[in-house]
């Protein structure tokens, strides 16, 4: 079996509620199912409160889901777990959070925010090892290891950010989930940030979830794509499918918004407006329309957006 064809993480039906007083709830994931295979990037992208960051910290059990499986490994990691269980999801899948700043503990030095899932799990021999795990990550994410000893208000947005990745990468996880990784960072330091992630994937056969609302970014590092809308996932294919032959007009829309880097193009762009009354998510069933291809649709609405 090929490696890109192993399963590592499935989401079956997952759903997030958060109730708002008495009597109204919000649905922020609402029913979502997908795979992903071993060493590939699953983008999942939509507008803001979509669902795209709920559903990566349901995953990793930041939230417990309302309803619906989530097996990692072959185990399941939803519902109630055994100690064992929590402990391999602890170290083998991280997450890389979207506000450096606010992520990282501005009363420890870089060495200790680094060490801290080492500390928990005990992943070091003595104070020798820990130092060297935290110096060799430093600088395998483009930072000195002068740079250990120093507080997180020292550093610059992208400088942070590499800190972060390095805090999850440090424990030698085998899936990654980047949560809004590269919004808060300058559009040139988001170019680098990327090219890292891409690179470590590479040499340390990561699987990345990456959670983005920026497209051309997300086609940039993604092999396949997931669009969220209202808790849903919409459409779901390789990076190719989504962006030269989109079926759902929520995704058409989205690509619409893209900003073309030549004056000419860009110039005549025209805006899709995406119209949700008269669609019923709940009405429509995910449905294969290529090989890989899937769009939440009833069969009318598929004949329609295909005649389209």
């Amino acid at each position: 079996m090929n490696e890109k064809d192993q399963i590592i993480l499935q989401v079956r039906d997952l759903k997030q509620y958060f109730p708002m007083g008495k009597k109204s709830v919000v649905k922020a994931v609402d029913g979502i199912s997908f795979d992903v295979y071993k060493g590939e990037t699953l983008g999942l992208v939509g507008e803001s409160g979509s669902g795209k960051s709920t559903t990566g910290r349901s995953i990793i059990r930041l939230y417990n889901p309302t309803e619906g499986e989530v097996v990692f490994r072959g185990e399941k990691i939803s519902g109630k777990i055994d100690k064992s269980i929590e402990g391999m999801l602890r170290t083998k899948m991280q997450m890389i959070f979207q506000d450096p700043m606010a992520s990282l503990n501005p009363r420890k030095k870089v060495l200790d925010i680094i060490a801290q899932g080492l500390d928990i799990h005990g992943l070091y021999k003595d104070e020798e090892e820990r130092r060297k795990k935290v110096y060799d990550i430093l600088e395998t994410v483009g930072l000195a290891k002068e740079h250990a000893h120093r507080y997180p208000h020292e550093f610059s947005g992208g400088q942070r950010q590499r800190i972060g990745i390095a805090r999850a990468v440090v424990m030698e996880p085998d899936f990654i989930i980047a949560d809004e990784a590269i919004s808060a960072l300058d559009v040139s330091i988001q170019a680098q940030v990327v090219n890292l992630l891409k690179k470590m994937q590479k040499d340390r056969n990561l699987t990345y979830i990456f959670i983005a609302h920026d497209l051309s970014m997300v086609k940039y590092i993604s092999d396949r794509i997931a669009v969220m809308h209202l808790g849903k996932i919409v459409e779901l294919g390789t990076a190719d499918m989504i962006y030269h032959s989109p079926i759902h007009p929520y995704t058409k829309s989205l690509l619409s918004a893209v900003p073309q880097p030549n004056p000419i193009t860009e110039r005549k762009r025209k805006r899709t407006y995406y119209d949700k009354s008269n669609i019923d998510y709940d009405a429509g069933k995910f449905t294969e329309i290529t090989k890989g291809h899937f769009v939440l649709c009833t069969e009318e609405e598929l004949v329609e957006w295909t005649k389209q």
